[in-house]
């Protein structure tokens, strides 16, 4: 038994990484706070939870029994290959930033520990009916 499908994995990822990009750079368009940087980011941490059970929901429709932190952080990785691929180079470098202040910015570190953290609460949640399928 394959601990984790990766193709499934990382259409999930994939899925959750457009909704979130879409929540991050449509939040500059809703002017709400005087830090658009830290409005973008509570935009996405608010967006992530319906996306990351969105990306779960996708990968476990498929019935793979695959734990939910494993699957957590195999999406999250993947996450963090297309912000290292698209995301810093087309909105990071462009604004005066480059990768390694993106990726030590503890916002993105907390934000992953809730990706993880919600698609394994998600499986904890749907774990019976995922089994029982």
């Amino acid at each position: 038994m394959k601990l984790i499908n990766i193709k499934y994995a990382i259409i999930s990822s994939l899925a959750v990484y457009l909704i979130g990009i879409v929540a991050f750079i449509g939040s500059y368009y809703v002017p709400i706070m005087t830090d658009a940087d830290l409005q973008a980011n509570i935009f996405l941490m608010v967006a992530m939870i319906p996306a990351a059970s969105f990306g779960a929901f996708l990968y476990y429709r498929k019935n793979f029994m695959t734990h939910g932190l494993l699957l957590g952080i195999v999406m999250f990785l993947g996450a963090m290959v297309l912000d290292a691929l698209i995301t810093v180079p087309l909105f990071i470098i462009p604004n005066g930033g480059n990768h390694y202040v993106f990726f030590v910015d503890p916002g993105f570190w907390l934000i992953g520990i809730e990706y993880v953290a919600v698609v394994t609460i998600y499986w904890s949640i749907k774990g019976d009916k995922i089994l029982k399928n």
